[in-house]
């Protein structure tokens, strides 16, 4: 999701080919604090983090390419990003905001073309994480996923699972699942009527290290646990029943956090608003309230605040680097999970608001 990952995680996590039990919500009043950066005066600090969640949805929205895509442009050709367009409808959802925005981009990504070029065309390639991710927009959108953009998103996929219990993708150039496609095809598949299949739900449970945690990516010679592939694998592992694993998964998040309370890729010294949105999303979630809420509180430090452009106000910085428009779309998108605190397995548009809210910034005063 940000230009500082390695290719393949930036494929697993956010789109392209490879690439969210009891709930605890959040009000999006819980923290306080102003954004570090913004001088906002003590008085409005309350009033500001109420508009927190719905302000980072609002400008989230309002980057969207005729207010229904994303799209990202490389060697000078621009494509669609569905990927990212799905991020932003999830985030809708968490944010109960821009429901015109997440309708439309939703019949966007039903347009045939739009998405066989996402989750190939059955045939000679489909992929597993992008088909999960699609189904679970579908069903937070309440939408008929077996009819959607002329495809049976269920069915296909559940073709793609394999006798071990693990989704994998079927294409000429190689297979990209991972622990993002295996989580997201529980997440998605257990909302439907079948629910999820016990030997995928087995695969995943048995996929964690030694410590805990959960990996990126399965069969490696060492297990090493990822931050977003543990928060992603908690969450579906608390959806299907799972609860011992999801609770190993966890406390390592909780005693993984970074000093400024946090999360990053492995080896990282500094958190990113990616990684901790979807951490503060899964321990919210869980129940670990106060490591939930320090790692929300990483991402309204992130927050653009009043004294900067109305234009900007509201997106989520990707790290203490500040504001970068390479980064901030995706950063809030995945930050707004964390913000709001209700897990994937929760998330519906039921009574979103049609609106893109703004920053809440008090008058000036002469």
């Amino acid at each position: 999701m940000t230009l500082t990952r390695p290719g393949r995680r930036m494929a697993a996590l956010f789109g392209g080919l490879a690439l969210a039990g009891a709930t605890a919500l959040i009000p999006t009043t819980a923290v306080a604090a102003p954004p570090t950066s913004d001088p906002t005066p003590a008085a409005t600090a309350s009033v500001l983090a109420g508009n927190r969640t719905q302000a980072a949805a609002g400008w989230l929205a309002r980057q969207l390419v005729d207010g229904e895509r994303f799209e990202t442009t490389f060697d000078g050709v621009t494509y669609p990003d569905q990927g990212l367009t799905i991020d932003a409808v999830l985030a809708f959802a968490a944010a109960g905001v821009a429901e015109q925005n997440g309708a439309k981009a939703t019949a966007w990504l039903a347009r045939p073309e739009i998405l066989s070029g996402y989750i190939g065309d059955g045939t000679t390639n489909a992929y597993a994480g992008a088909t999960a991710k699609t189904l679970l927009a579908a069903e937070v959108r309440r939408v008929d996923p077996t009819t959607f953009g002329g495809v049976d998103l269920p069915a296909r996929l559940r073709s793609l699972q394999q006798p071990s219990g693990r989704f994998t993708d079927t294409s000429p150039w190689g297979d990209y699942s991972n622990a993002f496609s295996q989580s997201l095809a529980l997440l998605a598949l257990d909302r439907t009527p079948a629910g999820a299949p016990t030997a995928a739900v087995d695969f995943l449970a048995g996929a964690h290290c030694a410590d805990g945690g959960f990996p990126l990516d399965y069969g490696q010679p060492t297990c090493t646990s990822d931050a977003d592939s543990t928060a992603m694998s908690v969450q579906a592992l608390a959806a299907t029943g799972r609860h011992q694993e999801a609770a190993a998964g966890l406390r390592w998040l909780v005693a993984h956090r970074l000093p400024d309370g946090g999360f990053g890729t492995p080896g990282a010294t500094a958190s990113n608003a990616n990684s901790t949105g979807l951490a503060a999303q899964a321990l919210l979630s869980g129940g670990r309230l106060i490591p939930g809420l320090t790692a929300r509180h990483f991402l309204t430090e992130r927050q653009v605040g009043c004294s900067a452009d109305a234009g900007t106000r509201g997106a989520i910085a990707y790290d203490a680097g500040g504001y970068n428009p390479a980064t901030a779309t995706r950063a809030t998108a995945q930050a707004v999970l964390g913000l709001a605190g209700t897990g994937f397995a929760d998330l519906s548009n039921a009574g979103a608001r049609q609106n893109a809210p703004t920053l809440h910034c008090p008058a000036p005063t002469n």
